[in-house]
């Protein structure tokens, strides 16, 4: 919702400014086809060079993400701690059931609870390949946090490759934007016979080529970048939750005190209150006895 707002905050003031200047569009709507083809299909094919399939495919996926933002919820951030609370509290209590839900995770009683985690491969593998370290005695709490902080800023690399890709291309947008210029320029000197006014419209179709490449790159593209960077490094928060609480674990922690270790390093906007989380935490109690 804001992205869209964003855009049309920028459109407005920039075409609006210049209007309310005594500007005139025709110039500009007369050269923007021929200029958004020129600086718009070099930067596409330098794009394409410059990055992988993977990574064009990722790209591709993630730009609507801009206008969706972030993909967790602060309720997904409270199913999380009731989530981990569960199967700690049944691996503290009966190591041996424990092995049917991190071993089959999408046939869990206790995960299908929690179906937006189930659904999120990631989320799943973090959690089970820890607790199945933990049965195998791999139970030293200072590699586990090391093997997951690898874990994690692997996967943020990974993540953050669309946010890369589309600050490169930003980066080159404004020099784009001057080779449209100067064949802008060039072709206006082939036309250095006509009247000052004939010349005058030529000239200021070629600077219609610097002001789209600066203007992409600084009001469109660049925040695309930044907006899928934020998203990239917000969702990274619920992973490193996870990683909080396992090594809370680690530490012989009763669950309920692994859990709150995990809310309070829980982003502030994310983060469930203490008493609703206790709340359900109780009534998972409940329901177990």
């Amino acid at each position: 919702m804001f992205g869209i707002i964003g855009i049309a905050v920028i459109l407005v003031m920039v075409f609006g400014g210049y209007m309310a200047a005594g500007g005139k569009m025709g110039i500009i709507l007369k050269a923007l086809p021929f200029e958004m083809a020129m600086i718009g299909g070099a930067a596409v094919g330098a794009f394409l060079i410059s990055n992988d399939k993977a990574t064009i495919r990722h790209t591709v996926h993630d730009i609507p993400r801009v206008f969706r933002g972030a993909r967790w919820l602060p309720t997904d951030y409270h199913d999380l701690l009731c989530l981990l609370f569960e199967l700690l509290r049944l691996a503290r209590e009966n190591p041996v059931a424990l092995e049917e839900h991190i071993e089959g995770p999408g046939s869990s009683s206790i995960f299908a609870r929690y179906p937006r985690i189930r659904d999120d491969a990631t989320a799943v593998e973090l959690i089970c390949d820890t607790l199945r370290a933990r049965t195998m005695n791999y139970d030293d709490p200072h590699q586990v946090e090391e093997v997951l902080d690898k874990r994690m800023e692997t996967a943020l690399h990974h993540a953050q490759h669309s946010s890369h890709a589309l600050q490169t291309t930003a980066d080159a947008l404004p020099a784009l934007g001057i080779v449209a210029a100067v064949l802008g320029v060039i072709k206006t000197m082939g036309s250095i016979d006509q009247p000052p006014e004939v010349l005058g419209k030529m000239i200021g179709g070629a600077l219609v080529g610097t002001f789209l490449g600066v203007f992409l790159a600084y009001g469109i593209v660049g925040p695309f970048a930044s907006r899928l960077k934020a998203i990239a490094d917000e969702e990274a928060q619920f992973y490193r939750l996870i990683r909080e609480v396992m090594v809370a674990s680690l530490h012989n922690h009763p669950p309920a005190l692994c859990i709150e270790v995990g809310r309070q390093n829980t982003p502030a906007a994310m983060r469930p209150g203490f008493g609703d989380l206790e709340q359900a935490l109780r009534a998972l109690r409940a329901e177990a006895a």
